[in-house]
């Protein structure tokens, strides 16, 4: 990745569920220090504040949809302010929950057609979020972003997604709580699935790395969207939707790393993080890091003391 400028924008979105907090989300990352720990390695880092949704009519709450109009409203906002960042730089959007990959994604993909290249999107996550309006059982929003962004089913009232990102075009990686009827639509598309078993059996860097082949022969451009779920709640507590046995620590850095050495990825969502449910910041801080990785921050970057 060059050494281009990353530009930070705040979504304090909290509407893509019901268990709240993750509006607080941009802020404990820059409490945890992101801006200068992409500023130490070597980028210009320029945030840009927190965006809004704008105008809409506000929910009832009363229907099987949770928050709909918000999540249009935001989904509208986040995919303009996506398109103008990619033209500016490296975007990094710091959530919020994981319905703001609805409007992210889609933004990023009609940057990308722009400039005649396909998008690819890597899913780091415990959910595939696969799911549509019609489909989802809780009625929260963001269990449907890849539903929305691929294509599948009807999203009344969302904006329309003209750049599709193709099923091929999507890897899903530690996947570990998949619901019946998601399993088998996952299972009928193209979609590459590494599930924490696979990871457990293989490894993370042999599926990761037959991805970032495809997005390289492609001459892709890649976007990344990394939940806090991905990771064990063990090493990563503040995310309302935890799962046992996600990704280690090591997991987690080697892929951040193999993503650096690619030099493939132009875009990045840092999503679900609930400080409300943190341990004195340790998982805003570990977000940071894993940042820091992707961006190109090494073991042997960092200052060891001698002893000669």
């Amino acid at each position: 990745m060059t050494k281009q400028k990353c530009i930070l924008i705040g979504v304090p979105m909290d509407c893509g569920k019901r268990r709240q907090g993750c509006l607080m989300g941009p802020d404990a990352y820059r409490t945890a220090g992101l801006a200068p720990a992409i500023r130490d390695l070597g980028y210009v880092a320029e945030d840009r504040g927190n965006i809004s949704p704008g105008a809409f009519t506000p929910d009832t709450h009363d229907g099987r949809l949770y928050a709909l109009n918000e999540t249009i409203a935001w989904t509208r906002s986040l995919k303009e302010a996506a398109q103008v960042a990619m033209a500016d730089g490296f975007p990094i959007f710091m959530g919020g929950d994981h319905a703001l990959s609805l409007g992210t994604v889609a933004g990023v993909a009609a940057h990308a057609a722009g400039q005649n290249r396909p998008q690819f999107v890597l899913w780091l996550d415990a959910h595939p979020d696969y799911h549509t309006p019609d489909t989802t059982d809780s009625g929260n929003l963001h269990g449907t972003p890849l539903g929305y962004l691929t294509g599948r089913g009807a999203f009344d009232g969302f904006p329309e997604v003209e750049v599709k990102v193709p099923t091929g075009n999507v890897a899903m990686i530690g996947l570990r709580s998949v619901d019946a009827p998601e399993r088998e639509a996952i299972q009928a598309t193209d979609i590459q699935v590494a599930d924490m078993r696979a990871i457990d059996e293989n490894g993370i860097a042999a599926p990761l790395r037959r991805f970032l082949e495809r997005v390289e022969a492609a001459g892709g451009m890649l976007h990344v969207s990394l939940d806090v779920d991905f990771l064990d709640p063990a090493i990563a507590p503040a995310v309302g939707t935890t799962v046992p046995g996600g990704a280690t620590l090591r997991e987690a850095h080697l892929a951040m790393e193999m993503l650096h050495d690619s030099g493939l990825v132009t875009s990045l969502d840092l999503v679900e993080l609930n400080p409300f449910l943190d341990e004195r910041g340790r998982t805003a801080s570990l977000m940071v890091e894993l940042t820091a990785s992707l961006l190109g921050r090494r073991v042997f970057d960092r200052p060891t003391r001698s002893y000669s």
